[in-house]
């Protein structure tokens, strides 16, 4: 794909990876359709876009809710004329182990906890995925969808409800690319590791270390460096089905 005026909506647009995904584009010379629930990110990213002289427009949607979702990607065709490319980049965590005894105290990884990230993170995805891939075949544009999977859809401890969510995404991208890849529309995932975001530092700072530890490259990722591979599998019309690790060698 040619970045050059392409189209490329980008979810979780307001903060972290969203955000330098944005920015990464745009100096490629893309479009972009900003979307998230953080009004006062999102204009921050698109004035940076803009100060690069992309078209860069704002969505505020909540990507779990259906109708939002379908009419976000109404006004992207209305506003844009096309659309190109789709990065499902929202997520969130809420980190928590299945069951745990303390004191004699046995307490349990909430349904209301465990919900709340499969809904944004893989329910998000499914939504946005979909609506973005009707729109290309309705316009009759190829395009692209990338998944933003991660290294603990493995399993990692203390995360059943986000490991779950990351792995489902990241096997949503490879049924898309079997199923869309009549339509010319190409689908990946992108399953970083540890990246310095306001995510990331959510996370104890011994969590970090221990972390870094555990990568032969001694240490967190930049936001860049996702965005970056971000950039390739857009770029690359012969990537698709595949999950495209970035994490320093990290292995779960």
């Amino acid at each position: 794909m040619d970045l050059r005026n392409a189209v490329i909506a980008i979810t979780g647009a307001g903060q972290g990876l969203g955000q330098m995904m944005a920015v990464t584009l745009a100096q490629a010379g893309a479009d972009l359709a900003l979307i998230d629930l953080n009004q006062e990110g999102l204009a921050q990213t698109r004035t940076q876009c803009q100060m690069l002289s992309s078209k860069a427009l704002t969505y505020e949607a909540d990507v779990t809710q259906e109708n939002q979702v379908e009419r976000v990607f109404d006004q992207i065709i209305d506003d844009f004329g096309q659309l190109d490319g789709l990065v499902n980049n929202a997520g969130i965590l809420r980190d928590g182990l299945l069951v745990k005894v303390k004191d004699g105290a046995l307490t349990k990884m909430s349904l209301e906890q465990f919900n709340a990230v499969m809904t944004v993170n893989s329910t998000g995805t499914f939504l946005c995925g979909r609506e973005a891939a009707a729109r290309m075949i309705q316009t009759q544009r190829p395009g692209v969808i990338i998944n933003i999977s991660s290294v603990a859809r493995a399993g990692n401890f203390g995360q059943s409800n986000y490991a779950a969510s990351k792995a489902a995404v990241a096997t949503m991208a490879v049924c898309w690319a079997k199923e869309l890849g009549r339509y010319g529309i190409r689908a990946a995932a992108i399953a970083p590791g540890v990246v310095k975001t306001a995510m990331a530092d959510q996370m104890p700072p011994e969590a970090i270390e221990r972390l870094e530890n555990m990568i032969p490259l001694k240490r967190v990722g930049q936001a860049k460096e996702i965005a970056h591979a971000v950039k390739f599998i857009l770029e690359n019309d012969y990537f698709t089905g595949r999950v495209l690790e970035v994490d320093g060698g990290m292995r779960m």
